[in-house]
């Protein structure tokens, strides 16, 4: 009964919302499955920017928790969509797919063709993330330092780590979807880079592009695991331990700077089976020369930069 009276005062705490509200939620789902579609760069991270990640976790929370399931099943299907704060997750999931679907094509033709460009244009954003994300920290202590300092090795390492080459069965494609949405949800992790290091990015991106609802469905349904599973942990840190949560976080953000440098020289590569070469090791460079090439790419950091300032100052407003 305790844990039953503690959520429906969390549910009872979020916030009403017009249907302009909603609208602006959807825009955010948008700015995160933008994200997401980069490996490199993370939607948890754009969620912790839009000030929308605690409440994100929670209401993720609560599609395993009793109050759900006892609604569902007694089909009270008002209260069971109340109590996993339906509207806010449709309106995001609906930008997100909007974003997938609408820009897979376009953000797959810059990886190739503008990639500095485009890592440029990410760079600006996580950076500036880095510092907005840390100052929802009140008070600086060294455990928070340590933490901050743990996450910024661990991501460091992990997006240093090569891609493999793997089956495309149902069940693997399964575990990768749980594994990359859980990526998803923490910032400064991609869960397009972990797709990536699981041989599986391109995979899955065709099959959003052609249209291949099986293999969707199937990576799907690991992701909808994955993300309940997961959000319990983080949920949990953050109600118990915030602030070593947010340095945690923040540590992750630090660390992800590594993948998305705009410039790399390739060191190896691996054939794809359409005979494509990936990019298997990657050594970050300085640009060779002071060209258009590399104004271009500073203003495109500038502005990236510059807009999760605008964001967060936003977010602050509400």
């Amino acid at each position: 009964m305790a844990h039953d009276s503690k959520t429906n005062q969390e549910t009872e705490h979020r916030p009403a919302r017009s249907l302009g509200d909603y609208a602006g939620l959807v825009a955010r789902g948008f700015v995160m499955g933008s994200a997401d579609v980069v490996p490199g760069v993370s939607g948890g991270t754009m969620a912790f920017i839009l000030g929308i990640y605690e409440e994100l976790i929670d209401s993720i929370r609560s599609v395993a928790r009793p109050p759900f399931w006892k609604a569902l099943v007694g089909l009270r299907i008002g209260e069971a969509l109340k109590a996993v704060n339906a509207g806010f997750l449709i309106a995001l999931v609906a930008g997100i797919l909007t974003a997938v679907l609408s820009l897979a094509k376009g953000l797959e033709w810059l990886l190739v063709n503008q990639p500095v460009y485009l890592w440029s244009f990410f760079f600006g954003l996580v950076l500036a993330s880095v510092w907005t994300v840390s100052k929802r920290i009140p008070r600086w202590s060294p455990l928070l330092a340590i933490a901050l300092l743990l996450g910024a090795v661990g991501a460091y390492i992990v997006v240093g780590l090569v891609p493999l080459q793997t089956p495309e069965s149902p069940w693997y494609l399964f575990l990768s979807g749980a594994l990359a949405i859980c990526a998803m949800i923490l910032p400064g992790i991609s869960g397009s880079f972990i797709l990536v290091l699981l041989g599986k990015y391109q995979f899955v991106l065709g099959a959003v592009n052609q249209r291949d609802f099986v293999t969707i469905a199937i990576v799907g349904a690991g992701a909808v695991v994955g993300i309940v599973s997961f959000a319990q942990v983080l949920g949990w840190l953050f109600k118990r331990y915030h602030d070593l949560a947010v340095a945690l976080l923040t540590g992750l953000m630090v660390g992800s700077l590594r993948k998305i440098w705009p410039w790399k020289e390739v060191l190896a590569t691996i054939t794809d089976r359409h005979g494509a070469l990936i990019p298997t090791i990657e050594a970050n460079v300085l640009p060779a020369a002071l060209n258009s090439q590399v104004f271009v790419a500073l203003g495109l950091a500038v502005l990236g930069f510059v807009l999760v300032l605008v964001l967060d100052s936003l977010a602050n407003q509400e």
